[in-house]
């Protein structure tokens, strides 16, 4: 595919404007191809009037304290009602979709730590935080997966009219494949922007220039999957400079969605046993994680766990 051109809405090609970023820098933002927008915002006021009434708040959604981050309680459904709410309020916020991996790096990382707890929401991305809730005493059925809480609410975006934008992806091309495969998905869905950041950071004049693309895209949610933790602290850093209500960390779902790695079966999700299937795709990159982060979860839980039942312990005495 031509890096220079995206899929549009019909599935044929559109040429993209581009913006070059900083001298020489080679570095290009991208918008998808202009909508109807007198429309667009039509739709999405229809859609939004009778729901925002009861539409929760983050504030709303209990959490429990899981080595020090607030995991919220919630569920799918639930997690996008609060996300609709924010853009119907345009209620400025950033939501982690975290597993044991960003709770670990927390520990050690003071900046990752800060945009965690500093997230509007923090959902239970993995299957291990979901059993460490509930062995404090919590009732969480499911976990809320980033990959999966994408898909979902990119059908409740084409649905009610949210615009989307998109920030990651290994490559170009990944990304403009990624769109495509959303709106084959999600028929109607308003992409109106994307950008494939490289893998150094960003200079100023580079960032500034992102800000500006994404706040005259006007989107609702910002998709972001650039990895943990630099998706976190990115949202923390952007997210008094942007305007879209709602950013979302989200991890591998953009690879996942374009196609370029497969999931693992539901079988071995539900049963907590993914990292099996990504450590077989990626040995090199996930295997040094997978063998420090996990026990070292499993240590540091244990004693929270002692800690809290012992202390749950005094207080039935006294």
């Amino acid at each position: 595919m031509d890096p220079n051109r995206a899929i549009g809405r019909d599935g044929t090609a559109d040429t993209l404007r581009a913006l070059e970023i900083g001298a020489g820098a080679g570095v290009e933002t991208h918008a998808y191809p202009e909508h109807d927008t007198s429309l667009t915002i039509r739709k999405r006021e229809a859609a939004r009037a009778p729901r925002t009434a009861g539409q929760p708040t983050p504030q709303d959604i209990p959490s429990r304290d899981i080595l020090g981050i607030p995991i919220a309680m919630t569920h799918y459904a639930q997690a996008m009602d609060v996300m609709d709410g924010m853009v119907a309020r345009r209620e400025r916020g950033y939501v982690c979709a975290v597993a044991v991996h960003a709770v670990m790096v927390s520990q050690h990382d003071p900046e990752m730590r800060r945009a965690v707890t500093g997230s509007a929401l923090t959902v239970p991305d993995g299957i291990p935080l979901v059993w460490a809730a509930n062995l404090l005493g919590e009732d969480l059925r499911n976990r809320v997966y980033g990959p999966e809480l994408m898909d979902c609410y990119c059908g409740r975006c084409a649905e009610r009219g949210h615009r989307v934008w998109l920030y990651g992806g290994r490559d170009q091309g990944s990304l403009m494949q990624l769109a495509l495969n959303l709106r084959r998905r999600h028929p109607g869905i308003e992409i109106v922007g994307g950008y494939s950041p490289p893998f150094r950071p960003l200079s100023g004049e580079e960032e500034d220039a992102i800000v500006d693309q994404i706040n005259e895209a006007r989107p609702d949610v910002v998709w972001v999957g650039i990895g943990v933790p630099k998706q976190e602290k990115w949202m923390a850093h952007m997210r008094p400079r942007l305007e879209a209500p709602v950013l979302c960390g989200v991890g591998a779902a953009f690879d996942f969605h374009a196609g370029r790695i497969s999931q693992a079966p539901s079988w071995m999700q539900e049963r907590g046993l993914e990292w099996i299937y990504r450590i077989a795709q990626e040995p090199r990159r996930l295997l040094p994680r997978y063998l420090s982060y996990n026990p070292a979860f499993m240590l540091a839980f244990a004693r929270q766990f002692a800690r809290e039942r012992l202390r749950r312990g005094r207080m039935t005495a006294s």
